[in-house]
């Protein structure tokens, strides 16, 4: 994966994101950005789909910083898991 020393590299980032969706937690791009600093968390999410975890997107309408209404991914971990 990533040799990078950075201690918010992918796979540290990975880590930190499969424990809080194992806790139950879900989670969208921007609250990933501010508890992991993981600004590509899509990616991330492909990445543990990849070493086989179940996460299921949920699409949801928020209000974004202008007050329109946008649809937004939001992952969980599914039944399964």
């Amino acid at each position: 994966m990533n040799n990078n020393p950075n201690p918010n590299n992918s796979e540290s980032q990975n880590a930190q994101i499969a424990k809080y969706l194992k806790q139950g937690g879900r989670l969208t791009s921007g609250l990933a950005l501010d508890l992991f600093g993981s600004s590509r968390l899509a990616a991330r999410i492909k990445d543990l789909r990849r070493l086989g975890m179940d996460i299921q997107t949920d699409y949801i309408r928020v209000r974004n910083e202008y007050g329109r209404l946008i649809t937004i991914g939001e992952y969980r971990l599914g039944a399964g898991e």
